[in-house]
């Protein structure tokens, strides 16, 4: 008698279907095996892990029901992102809609030209049953514009072929969520590093796509990263990864996972078989890769280096950190010097980056009045939801924190002589708390042990900089540290160029102040961000801002002008003395006859 085996039911099973591409919504089926006698409970996450601010994903919940042995089964709800099912005596299935409409990293879109989402958006957290297996089975839309669409994800394939509607697996929730899915008629190439497949995957229309050379860039920096935390083994933490990258008109950002990325970008940022060979690098396409730089090296800080306050993540909560600054900021740090290491651009154009980096933190004066420590806690009310006086009132843990990283790093490398630098602690930090993360249930880093780790790889006791310049609000002294590593830094900002010392944007065919700047000309004239501006001196404004530039030009700095404005539906007049740009000009050069060796950027 020939022996038959049954496949095991997994415990946790969640069937996304793409139920109605015009109406953008997925239809999820969860089936829980052994649901609790209690009443099971369930809770989508109000975030995402990686962009800290309370996003309410269960609001996209369009209609939710539980269903056992063909019965309906009573649905509670208890909080806004959180259901009880009566208990039942057999296997649980609840079925929901979900509406996706959101074209960003952070969650969930579907129309007729592709499909998106992060497990955080769609998937239920079936309470207590976390740390079991979860299975997902991707269904093929029924709509005819998608019977060409594949599936990238970085998600295990179980009974789906790669690239391929089917049924994936994760070992809990927590890889569930951490590996996002797209799905569509998308551009692909493969390239390996250290061994390691690597996808990348773009969706939208780019035409002439020049994949070849984004293959070699990508390569080069993959490989340069995984040689910078495993310098021996050039052992990479994952066993495959997945460059998820949607093109569109205008866009930027990024969102960071344990074996993939999910990117928004320009379409115009990518680079095309018209370049001529050989050509620089263009700002757009620097400026991509800069970003793809940022979040790979997430792979190591953050995603598996983590602060404890993340391990685990309280997904229903904010979960507060004041090491923002690290894992964000060391990260801005070494996105761009990776570029330099992997011979994608060279020092100048690096010192170029920095130059803009040093301005950007400089041009606020937010950064007087809040630490990069107090910047990383307060993320989820200040930075994540800036508003017209942010300049004046916040500095970011992502620019002001690459620059302490630069800072640290120029320090360890003087007091150790060129033996040890920054690298070596980023390397240690990977060494005890993140190498092993998964496999072994790791935690995450405190203050006091990131402080520690300072202290031993400098020889030396660095609380004084973590006082002044991480808790506190001190400037960097970045022109002499530098100094001494043949690197001359210079403010080369246009004094004499009259200014409002104001943000402008538009308004319809109106121009507005976006931002006024504490202590500048338009503050001190009792001007206000939101302010329409009508005519300076009897001149009419245009409805661009560079119509009131080209009007200021004109005139000297220390002029006084007339300016007329619409502050809501009353019209005032200002006297405003014209002040110069205050706008910083960094230039970052190398000083002649200079040793170069020991600067982070030197490549050789």
């Amino acid at each position: 008698m020939k022996k038959t085996t049954t496949k095991k039911q997994a415990a946790i099973q969640y069937v996304i279907d793409p139920k109605d591409l015009a109406a953008h919504l997925f239809e999820v089926t969860i089936h829980v095996a052994a649901p609790s006698a209690e009443g099971q409970e369930f809770a989508l996450p109000a975030w995402i892990p990686g962009s800290y601010m309370i996003r309410e994903f269960s609001r996209n919940i369009v209609q939710i029901r539980a269903e056992s042995n063909g019965k309906a089964v009573a649905l509670t709800k208890l909080d806004k992102h959180s259901w009880r099912a009566a208990p039942t005596d057999g296997p649980l299935t609840v079925i929901y809609e979900v509406y996706a409409w959101d074209l960003s990293v952070r969650a969930a879109h579907l129309d007729q030209t592709h499909g998106f989402f992060n497990g955080t958006s769609v998937c239920l957290r079936v309470l207590g049953q976390e740390t079991l297996a979860h299975e997902v089975d991707i269904r093929r839309p029924a709509d005819p514009a998608a019977k060409t669409w594949r599936v990238a994800t970085s998600l295990p394939e179980l009974g789906a072929k790669r690239y391929g509607f089917g049924t994936y697996v994760a070992a809990d929730y927590d890889e569930l969520i951490d590996h996002p899915v797209e799905m569509g008629d998308f551009a692909l190439a493969t390239f390996k590093a250290h061994g390691i497949a690597h996808d990348i995957v773009i969706s939208g229309r780019v035409p002439n796509l020049d994949m070849a050379r984004l293959q070699a860039d990508l390569q080069a920096i993959c490989e340069t990263q995984i040689a910078f935390f495993e310098p021996r083994s050039k052992r990479a933490p994952m066993n495959r990864y997945v460059f998820l990258t949607l093109a569109v008109g205008d866009g930027y950002g990024g969102l960071e996972h344990r074996a993939s990325t999910a990117l928004i970008c320009a379409r115009a940022d990518l680079p095309t078989t018209a370049t001529p060979k050989g050509a620089d690098v263009g700002e757009g396409y620097l400026k991509f890769l800069g970003l793809c730089s940022h979040e790979y090296f997430h792979t190591w800080n953050v995603k598996r280096i983590k602060p404890a306050a993340f391990a685990p993540y309280d997904l229903q909560n904010e979960t507060y950190t004041p090491l923002l600054w690290l894992f964000e900021g060391f990260t801005s740090y070494y996105d761009d010097l990776m570029l330099v290491r992997s011979g994608i651009i060279d020092e100048a154009a690096y010192l170029k980056l920095l130059g803009k980096t040093i301005a950007g933190v400089l041009r606020g004066s937010g950064r007087t009045k809040q630490s990069v420590a107090d910047s990383s806690f307060d993320a989820w009310g200040k930075y994540y939801r800036q508003d017209e006086n942010a300049p004046n009132a916040i500095v970011s843990y992502y620019g002001k924190g690459s620059l302490i990283a630069l800072m640290f790093d120029l320090t360890i490398r003087e007091k150790t002589g060129g033996k040890k630098s920054l690298d070596d602690v980023m390397r240690a930090l990977w060494q005890r708390y993140g190498r092993d993360f998964y496999s072994t249930g790791g935690r995450g880093v405190t203050e006091a042990e990131v402080e520690a780790l300072f202290d031993e790889i400098s020889g030396a006791k660095l609380k004084t900089m973590f006082d002044r310049f991480v808790r506190g609000t001190a400037e960097l002294p970045l022109a002499k540290m530098y100094a001494p590593f043949g690197i001359k830094l210079e403010d080369e900002r246009r004094s004499s160029k009259p200014s409002f010392d104001a943000g402008l944007g538009r308004d319809g065919n109106d121009v507005k102040l976006s931002q006024v700047h504490e202590g500048g000309a338009a503050h001190r004239a009792g001007m206000s961000a939101g302010d329409l501006l009508v005519a300076i001196d009897g001149l009419r404004v245009s409805g661009a801002p560079s119509g009131v530039d080209a009007l200021l030009a004109r005139y000297k700095v220390g002029e006084t002008v007339e300016v007329h404005a619409f502050r809501r539906d009353e019209l005032m007049t200002f006297k405003v003395k014209l002040q110069g740009d205050r706008v910083p000009g960094i230039t970052l050069s190398l000083i002649d006859g200079r040793k170069k060796s020991g600067r982070p950027s030197a490549t050789n």
